[in-house]
């Protein structure tokens, strides 16, 4: 029987239905009519009216604290109370996110290389991005000293420290993307191929700032990175968000970025050395950082500062033995907002698209857990355990949304079972492989298993594994606290056209569409696929909420010391 909905909530009606305040810095925006027939069952018709719904330019790109953000939020509730879902956050649908906007004001803000007495000034967006999260409406670098710092790598477990013996206080630290080992192709260093968390630029900068670094610039390349230029660009333009200090217990620096691969050959040419060799170099144990000559990097940066809060918006349905014990599914429902309204219309050029729709990413994610949601209400029997549906915020600015929840959860994490991660779902159409970002990882794989072979689908790692997905959506933030999380999606190996079909598509949205404004509904996406991943994603929540089990990391994986203290914790 299909369930109607018509949705033509505005911001006030959704306040009277939670205790929380709404924020000051969201104004009060009126979501677009929607009148659509929903059906219990997981349907493609229904996903794709989700992702055209959350898509649409009326949405404006869902960028945390714009009427965007309201009308997402509008209609999440919305649909949340049409599935009779209870509040997930006490008798509140919403969870406030403290957060920073930090807009830089590139027209008084400028940065420049001294080298061999001349100074070179950088161009913001074409040859360098340039942020601060000190929340500071002017942040300035004098002349600091620039030295290559390898990949930036402080292991110890490893033996491996691309500060020792060095002191970088003051100084502008220049490195590399990715980890030791990836350009060289040694699978003797780190993961090899496969990126590691020391390969991410946020641990870069962190542990730039805990060695006392002035700035910090990563030097940009396709390959290493995973994306190219423009999504650097795209991703660092505009208003920037960030927890406050106070909320947040990670190191900062005064000043990070990036530069591109032209900019960084010259400047090593300038110091009198190769930047391929020195690349080299610095996959090779016992790296020494280098001085970069006699360059100094001077910089400032004037922005303006707001602070307010945005929301990850979360429903309830209880267990009917254990409700507290947890079973979380995770969507990201922010993007990159409107960049014409962010720097004037006439910036982004006549006749432009500057909405950022963000329909793969991630509207298919939201549409998704809405979908999984919507099974687990008729499901027969009830689930022992409860469900919690968390649609974060924030992720686009460093995973900031699930970040604040994992440090300030609703449901302990010790007894939280597993976390299921929706991102940017997979339009290939139906596959004979099922993607496992992390294959291996932990005991959720063979929970997902016997699920895919009974699609007749084989579980394999990421193409691209390089590229450290699974350090790049919101499954991260509670793996690092040892919650058991699995990210998963449809493959490449289309059950009728085949891989070279699924890798066009695939390659498509990495050059065309990820964080570009083409990321827009399509509604000739073959969506069987989805359905088929949306139905093996609930089953495995299905077999956790209506059994005892307590899954866990593997052994020698760095997540399981946490998921073992926290459980040894719950045991208590």
């Amino acid at each position: 029987m299909k369930r109607t909905l018509i949705f033509a909530a505005a911001a006030l009606a959704l306040a009277a239905c939670s205790k929380t305040p709404e924020p000051e810095a969201t104004p009060v925006a009126v979501a677009p009519p929607v009148e659509h027939g929903f059906g219990p069952e997981i349907s493609a018709e229904d996903f794709a009216q989700h992702v055209k719904v959350l898509s649409s330019d009326e949405f404006g790109g869902r960028a945390p604290g714009t009427p965007g953000e309201q009308m997402t939020a509008d209609y999440l509730v919305a649909q949340f109370q049409r599935l009779g879902l209870q509040p997930g956050n006490g008798d509140s649908w919403f969870q406030d996110v403290p957060m920073v906007e930090t807009t830089a004001d590139e027209s008084t803000s400028s940065a420049v290389i001294g080298v061999n007495g001349e100074a070179r000034p950088l161009a913001f967006g074409t040859q360098m991005a340039l942020g601060t999260r000190t929340a500071q409406p002017e942040v300035k670098v004098d002349a600091s000293e620039m030295v290559f710092v390898g990949y930036g790598v402080n292991a110890p477990e490893a033996g491996w420290n691309d500060y020792a013996g060095l002191d970088v206080k003051g100084k502008t630290v220049v490195m590399l993307v990715n980890d030791p080992g990836y350009h060289a192709g040694s699978e003797e260093l780190f993961g090899g191929k496969k990126m590691t968390y020391y390969g991410r630029w946020t641990y870069k900068y962190e542990e730039a700032a805990r060695q006392g670094a002035a700035a910090a610039l990563i030097i940009h390349d396709d390959s290493g990175a995973g994306y190219g230029w423009d999504v650097v660009k795209n991703s660092w333009s505009g208003a920037q968000y960030d927890l406050p200090a106070s909320a947040d217990p990670e190191p900062r620096l005064p000043m990070q970025g990036w530069i591109t691969g032209e900019v960084a050959t010259q400047l090593f040419a300038d110091a009198g050395l190769d930047l391929e060799a020195m690349r080299a170099a610095a996959n090779v144990p016992g790296f020494k950082a280098v001085p970069l000559g006699d360059a100094t990097f001077s910089a400032t940066l004037n922005s303006t500062i707001k602070e307010s809060s945005s929301r990850n918006i979360l429903a309830k349905l209880p267990g009917s033995e254990r409700p507290d014990e947890a079973i979380v599914y995770t969507a990201h429902w922010d993007h990159l907002g409107d960049h014409g309204a962010a720097h004037g219309a006439e910036a982004a050029g006549e006749g432009e698209d500057h909405i950022y729709n963000g329909a793969i990413d991630n509207a298919t994610g939201v549409a998704g857990v809405l979908e999984i949601a919507e099974a687990f209400t008729v499901q027969d029997p009830k689930p022992a355990r409860s469900v919690v549906f968390l649609l974060v915020t924030l992720e686009e600015s460093g995973l900031l949304g699930s970040k604040y929840y994992a440090a300030n959860p609703v449901i302990p994490l010790k007894d939280t079972v597993a976390v299921v991660n929706l991102d940017a779902m997979s339009v290939v159409g139906p596959t004979k492989d099922f993607v496992v970002i992390g294959l291996g990882n932990s005991e959720l794989d063979e929970v997902l298993r016997p699920i895919a072979e009974a699609q007749g689908r084989v579980l394999v790692e990421e193409d691209g594994v390089e590229k450290g997905f699974f350090f790049r959506s919101d499954h991260f933030s509670f793996a690092k606290f040892g919650v058991p999380a699995l990210y998963a999606k449809g493959g490449i190996d289309h059950v009728e056209k085949g891989v070279d079909y699924g890798r066009e598509i695939q390659a498509n949205y990495g050059s065309v569409l990820y964080h570009k404004p083409a990321d827009e509904f399509d509604p000739n996406w073959d969506l069987r696929g989805v359905v088929q991943d949306l139905m093996a994603l609930y089953g495995v929540g299905r077999e956790l909420a209506g059994n005892e089990a307590w899954p866990n990391y593997v052994e020698g994986n760095a997540f399981k010391a946490a998921r073992d203290a926290s459980r040894g914790e719950a045991a208590n």
